[in-house]
């Protein structure tokens, strides 16, 4: 079961290139596009046993807790590789 969008794709179809503000983040060119690569860690279920109302905060957030959670510990894990 996938999660229904809430992007506006009506909307996003009718919008023309020059109507959307890229002032914030460079062009990418070709030579980036054949030189990009995906790379997404795969996923691996482990046991976690966290404070019960740690859990129900994250859980109040709705659907996606676990993905939060996960975005939550990367961010943690990333901080701390920069320091070494």
């Amino acid at each position: 079961m996938s999660k229904p969008s809430k992007t506006d794709w009506k909307r996003l179809s009718k919008m023309k290139d020059g109507d959307i503000d890229t002032s914030d983040i460079p062009e990418l060119d070709e030579e980036f596009f054949q030189n990009a690569k995906l790379q997404v860690p795969p996923k691996q279920p482990v046991t976690l046993r966290l404070d019960a109302d740690v859990l129900a905060w994250f859980k109040e957030g709705g659907q996606g807790y676990q993905t939060r959670i996960n975005q939550l510990l990367r961010r943690y894990m990333e901080s701390q590789q920069s320091r070494r």
